[in-house]
């Protein structure tokens, strides 16, 4: 039987993002997906139009019911508000847990408020396995931790959060995007792919998605991320149009501080 991931998030009606594009994403690995649905959303490329939240009891018996089958590893996306992220943190199994801190639209609607955020760090941090915050996230998320973006790394770990991988996607750098692995045990990873000439949504779902599916293959943290970027770089690719023999993803070891 296929490893099997929860997916907890909204559903995006354009299919793009959310709990749409994890479970293809899953399929396309040869994983099976269950999934809670913390919201249904009328979006498309150009806007989310509406959300409807889910009261906080149902997505955590939708939690209930998914895990009465096997869960191997678990990936968070959008939760809403407080409430919901207490009824979430209360019901999850004891499994790997990939964490994509779901706060703004690509349009730029807010999706969690201050109350959120605050019970995200008090509530989920110190349950996650690896967090996926790009750049502005993660420029959030020190805010709300009263710190900055550097110091907002180790304090994340220091609330128990085994990992933080801090996706460059939005920095400045003309030809190689850049994200970064950082775990308390191990140097810092870089991961380097080709800036592509194009724009694609739910590439943050995708990537927290190919990795919560690397847990539960058992794979290391570093090995799963690495899968991510290969398979997020490929996807990138082929909607660019981009030659076959392109570089794809590396990694390689040492510091390099944010933007």
């Amino acid at each position: 039987m296929s490893a099997r991931v929860l997916c907890i998030g909204g559903i995006d009606s354009s299919g793009g993002a959310g709990l749409l594009r994890d479970a293809a994403t899953l399929a396309a690995m040869g994983l099976e997906s269950c999934a809670a649905v913390t919201a249904v959303t009328a979006q498309s490329d150009a806007a989310v139009r509406e959300v409807q939240v889910m009261p906080p009891a149902l997505v955590a018996s939708q939690i209930a019911a998914a895990c009465e089958g096997p869960v191997d590893a678990v990936k968070i996306g959008m939760l809403g508000h407080a409430a919901l992220v207490d009824a979430v943190a209360s019901a999850l199994p004891d499994r790997p847990l990939v964490l994509d801190p779901v706060l703004v639209s690509t349009s730029g609607r807010s999706l969690l408020d201050d109350d959120g955020i605050a019970a995200l760090l008090g509530r989920l941090v110190p349950r996650v396995t690896l967090m996926t915050p790009n750049l502005p996230e993660l420029d959030t998320l020190a805010a709300a931790l009263g710190a900055s973006s550097e110091k907002a790394i180790g304090l994340l770990q220091d609330r128990g959060c085994r990992a933080v991988l801090v996706k460059g996607g939005h920095d400045a750098t003309p030809e190689v995007a850049t994200d970064w692995l950082y775990r308390a045990s191990a140097p810092v990873a870089e991961f380097h792919a080709p800036r592509l000439d194009g724009t694609l949504r739910g590439t943050g779902c995708q990537l927290a998605s190919v990795i919560a599916g690397g847990l539960a293959q058992h794979l290391d943290i570093e090995r799963a991320v690495q899968n991510a970027k290969h398979m997020l770089t490929t996807r990138f690719r082929a909607a660019c149009d981009m030659p076959r023999d392109a570089a794809m993803p590396s990694a390689s070891r040492g510091i390099m501080p944010l933007a």
